[in-house]
């Protein structure tokens, strides 16, 4: 069993920056793929960002704004996110991916304000 613990989340101002972080641990193994998604109310889940060894991937959205950082190395994973705008408003949820098996965090709230 993989278990996600994310932290960093808050409110902030337009324009603001905030860095989520998310260790994975039970596992003696390392992820294959770490990233980050959100959620905002009554839209669906979506990618914000991937990293898979010394890949990036991020979703058009953010591209510019927010940086994903470490990976299976640690089994730890970073997202830098700045020049924040109110439609980044979400719960974020981190991801791990394991021999095919996706685990996720509980969920971090991230407010922007205008």
């Amino acid at each position: 069993q993989v278990f996600l613990v994310e932290s960093g989340g808050g409110l902030v101002q337009a324009g603001g920056s905030l860095r989520l972080s998310c260790a994975a641990s039970g596992s003696g193994f390392r992820m294959n793929v770490m990233g980050w998604y959100r959620q905002a109310p009554g839209k669906q889940r979506e990618l914000v960002a991937t990293i898979s060894g010394g890949s990036t991937n991020y979703s058009d959205s953010v591209k510019g704004r927010f940086t994903i950082s470490g990976g299976n190395v640690r089994n730890t994973v970073y997202l830098q996110m700045n020049s924040l705008k109110p439609e980044d408003t979400a719960v974020y949820y981190c991801n791990a991916k394991l021999r095919g098996v996706a685990y996720w965090g509980q969920g971090t709230q991230v407010t922007v304000s205008s």
